[in-house]
């Protein structure tokens, strides 16, 4: 075994500057110095044996001067020095040396103090050599009757890793164990004994689980983790034993440890698909999130519990526990509540839909006034939005859902209250019946509206939907309330000058004196400040929007009141009552004018609103069928439109979950029937175990592209040439937020190549975690070395660098290769992601950094174009595909992608195919990047640069 070889299992980090001491002075301290010295000796000594140093001649003065010594720290310092000293001569012999220590280390076993004991049997589990080993065993087993737990324990330990290594030098330890575990009571002992016995004699350990299984649960939590884990491998490995074991599972769903019961439920479901088996474990799931208080934690489990509904025959059984699922939703992470609202959206039916929308109102109901959580509004806006699905998906629920949520249109949160408004004009199309119903809630919570957008949203709906002539009167009213006296240019104005009165003008507090920018004296009442405040109060809230400049509004109502006019005159018959509603609409609409025009408001009115005013009036005034018939049919045709389109949307996206979820059998598909399955034919099921543990070391295998040739290879960079001294490559393995860089070294040189080293830095958000040890290459050898690059932010980034080394018996100074750059592909840290259309708006308007890409490609289909990009950048196409399907010559589409950073990326792409060039012209246009960071913007600009031409294979 060559010195590279040795394995070392403790690492120690030491500062690499100082200067290491000499051999002599450090024997000299060895054997002269105090009990301090002889540690401070010892403690260089290991430094120096772990960095390459030999030290032959200080082995027996640490024997003579150090071993004796009864301090606790020089034992454990020596317990790390006799792990890592070289034992044999170069031809494999043992020192004769090592007769002494092993006399020492029997001592050492037959310690009184117990924390000497169990340190040196943990020493032992690292110890290869059998001669050494062979003259403790009595010692060693003597030890499992101590009285101390930890020695105990540890003997145990050394007991397996012997038995393992050496079996012939303790044959009888299974048997020996499982003794000792009958007699043992401390939870730690049972446990090592137990895991020994899994995995030395698996029988023996089955047969002392059938003698206890009823008293599991009296066990202690990391012995029951060893049980579930044991009863897996043997279920998996013989179908036959289920029936034996399931019970000691279900009971062990009943434990009080957390990890236990996450484990056993996990165990369950592989073990059995029987509803109440999946019924149990989901439960048992339901109950830790609710009672763990970790939001990982909480998030973990939640995916077990998504993955479950994801089954088709366990979909049906968790239907039944949406209740207990809702209870989640105490929790007030934000991302818990979404996770659990979109597991019970997908697990709601028609049975438990009642009891969920109860809840939802409920939990609506929890966030009006509290402010106390900043993620209370985005709450808000998520139940509105799961109602709303709720509603759409179960038309009955409708009636009970509209009265809670019509409250919130009054709300100061703008984000919730448009998801409300979008619900109840899709419901207010959809069901005819509710129809009285909304309206009415609608007039009752009008003048509280504070925002003018959603006010924008109401008018239209109730312009759109008032059909009695009592509606139509109701809204006229409010609409008059709304606005305040008219006219209102003249109100204002009276307002500004007859509103002082002298005994408002005493009761205010004394005049206060400013120097003007001149040196001169100006004299301001304290009234004044006060008096656009009294004003705002007092303002309604229509009149309020039309001050502040907001003329859209007025354009919104202008259609409104069109719409209701018309209407009114078909309704009523009597002249005299059609002119005076149409003079008291046109009134209304020459008074918004005169105002928009005036210098009164904060924003004159904008010439667009003039002339929807003015259209508005001229209509009015003529009254023609043509202009009814578009008034009152066309917009409420244009959105049945728009809601079937988003109605069959919705469908067809469902159907393709659906039939994702649907398992299709081939006809020439293998049957297999578990009782003919041989042991070793388990391959169904993942060894749970095995995945966990890989998940833990960042060793998932990530799904390969269906390509064979997008294997491991297409990872591989060559770093140097092949003609260069040093051949060099390197396997770039990104892990999340680790990049681990496997470089393979090759010596293409007839000479030994001493402290060969790669020598690394990076550039971008990266930052290397540690420098690579140096390597000695024989000649034509080769070797592999290991760097970690730890990233921080999604962005590009460039690790560059070089070999150097050092030929043996050369006077030269130090050889250098130079190594290529390797390049790291963001595209390993953006994923696909989906947001609403007014998200996307709302980041497109708050993002920063723009990068603008023109489009140079070779691809001549603008829909292929589309395709291409997706797929090089990771991203997802927020357009519905119904709106990017015919063809015009010309294509935009929203994409949308997150990092595991948590940064969002935007792209709008803008394509057109120049026909006037020919057929076989490329797609032309632009691509716009939006992100928060500058970094992100401008590396998916790179990697769009770089993948826009399609390489033909």
């Amino acid at each position: 075994m060559t010195a590279a070889e040795n394995v070392c299992y403790t690492l120690i980090n030491v500062p690499m500057d100082s200067e290491p001491p000499s051999e002599i002075s450090l024997k000299n301290d060895l054997e002269k110095g105090d009990v301090k010295l002889k540690t401070e000796a010892l403690k260089k000594v290991i430094i120096m044996i772990l960095n390459g140093e030999k030290l032959p001649g200080l082995l027996m003065t640490i024997i003579r001067f150090v071993l004796p010594l009864q301090d606790h720290t020089i034992k454990k310092l020596l317990l790390v020095f006799w792990e890592i000293v070289p034992k044999t001569t170069p031809d494999g012999r043992l020192l004769q040396e090592m007769i002494l220590v092993c006399d020492a280390y029997r001592k050492d076993l037959q310690h009184p103090n117990e924390f000497i004991r169990g340190s040196t049997l943990r020493f032992l589990c690292k110890l290869k050599e059998a001669e050494l080993l062979e003259p403790l065993m009595p010692a060693i087993r003597a030890c499992l009757e101590h009285r101390h737990s930890y020695v105990r324990r540890n003997a145990v330990l050394a007991i397996y890793t012997i038995y393992r290594n050496f079996e012939h030098l303790i044959p009888d330890a299974p048997e020996l164990i499982h003794d000792f575990l009958v007699n043992e009571k401390d939870a730690s002992c049972k446990r090592n004994a137990f895991m020994m016995l899994i995995h030395a004699d698996q029988d023996r350990a089955l047969d002392y689980l059938s003698t206890c299984i009823d008293q599991v649960q009296t066990f202690g939590d990391i012995l029951q983790l060893v049980i579930v884990e044991l009863i897996y491998k043997v279920c998996h490995a013989n179908p036959s034993e289920r029936a034996r074991f399931i019970r000691c599972i279900y009971n062990l769903l009943q434990s009080s440890s957390p990890a236990v019961k996450y484990e056993a439920a996990g165990t369950l479901v592989t073990l059995s698909s029987a509803p109440t088996a999946i019924k149990a474990a989901a439960q048992c799931y339901i109950d830790l999130i609710i009672k763990e208080s970790d939001n990982n934690v909480k998030l973990i489990v939640l995916d077990r519990l998504i993955e479950l509904k994801e089954h088709p025959s366990h979909e049906r059984v968790l239907q039944d526990l949406v209740m207990d699922i809702l209870r989640v939703l105490s929790t007030p992470d934000l991302e818990v509540r979404k996770k659990t609202l979109q597991l019970a959206l997908d697990l709601v039916s028609s049975r438990n839909v009642e009891e969920l929308v109860i809840v939802l109102k409920k939990e609506v109901i929890k966030t009006n006034n509290v402010t106390e959580h900043e993620d209370t509004d985005k709450y808000r806006q998520l139940l509105v939005r799961t109602l709303h699905s709720c509603s759409v998906r179960f038309p009955d629920m409708a009636a009970n859902v509209i009265p809670v949520l019509m409250e919130f249109l009054s709300d100061n949160n703008e984000a919730a209250a448009a998801d409300v408004l979008e619900f109840v004009r899709e419901a207010i199309q959809r069901f005819d019946n509710l129809r009285p119903l909304i309206v009415e809630k609608m007039l009752e919570v009008f003048h509280a509206i504070k925002s003018v957008k959603i006010y924008r949203g109401a008018l239209w709906i109730l312009g759109e939907y008032c059909s009695t002539k009592e509606d139509i009167q109701s809204v006229m009213t409010e609409v008059r309330r709304s606005l305040g006296e008219i006219p209102i240019v003249e109100s204002e104005i009276k307002k500004e000058t007859g509103e002082l009165k002298p005994e408002e003008e005493v009761s205010v507090g004394p005049a206060q004196k400013l120097v003007t920018e001149m040196g001169t004296y100006a004299t301001q009442s304290a009234l004044s400040s006060s008096r656009p405040a009294k004003k705002e109060e007092d303002r309604p809230p229509l009149r309020g929007f039309l001050l502040d400049g907001d003329f859209f509004v007025a354009a919104s109502l202008a259609t409104t009141l069109t719409k209701i006019a018309l209407r009114y005159v078909s309704l009523v018959q009597e002249k005299k009552k059609q002119n005076s509603f149409i003079a008291e609409a046109m009134l209304l609409m020459a008074t918004i004018l005169h105002l928009g025009k005036s210098s009164l408001p904060k924003k004159p009115i904008t010439d667009d609103d003039v002339d929807r005013i003015s259209l508005c009036l001229k209509v009015l005034s003529e009254c023609s069928p043509l202009m009814n018939d578009i008034f009152n049919k066309e917009c409420r045709q244009s959105l049945s439109h728009m809601l079937s389109a988003k109605l069959e949307e919705e469908r067809l996206s469902q159907k393709k979950e659906s039939e994702k979820r649907n398992v299709t059998v081939q006809p020439d598909d293998p049957i297999s029937f578990m009782q003919l399955t041989a042991k070793n034919e388990m391959s169904s099921k993942e060894d749970q175990f095995q995945l966990s543990l890989l998940a833990a070391m960042g060793n998932t295998q990530r799904k390969e592209a269906a390509d064979p040739l997008a294997s491991k290879l297409n990872k591989v960079t060559q770093l140097t040439g092949f003609s260069d001294p040093v051949y060099a490559e390197a396997y770039v393995h990104v892990n999340q937020y680790d990049i681990v860089l496997d470089v393979l070294v090759v010596n293409q040189t007839s000479d030994t190549l001493q402290n060969c080293t790669l020598e690394l830095a990076t550039l971008g958000d990266l930052k290397l975690v540690e420098k690579p040890s140096p390597l000695t290459l024989a000649p034509h050898d080769f070797a592999n070395i290991k760097a970690n690059v730890k990233v921080a932010s999604t962005e590009n980034g460039i690790i560059f660098g070089n070999v150097v080394y050092d030929v043996s018996g050369a006077a030269s100074d130090r050889n250098c290769v130079v190594l290529s750059d390797i390049h790291i592909d963001i595209m390993d840290y953006i994923q696909p992601a989906s947001c609403t259309d007014a998200e996307f708006r709302q980041m497109w308007a708050e993002f920063e950094w723009e990068n603008k890409v023109t489009v140079n490609t070779n691809i001549i289909d603008l829909n292929e174009y589309l395709q291409h990009i997706l797929k090089s950048t990771n991203m997802k196409c927020l357009t519905p595909e119904k709106a990017l399907s015919g063809y015009c010559g010309f294509m935009a589409a929203n994409l949308y992608a997150r990092s595991i950073f948590g940064e969002d990326a935007l792209a709008n792409v803008s394509i057109e195919k120049p026909i006037h060039l020919g057929p076989e012209a490329p797609v032309t246009g632009h691509i716009r990047i939006r992100a928060k960071s500058q970094g992100m913007a401008l590396s998916l600009g790179d990697k769009i640069n770089l993948s826009q031409k399609k390489t033909s294979l």
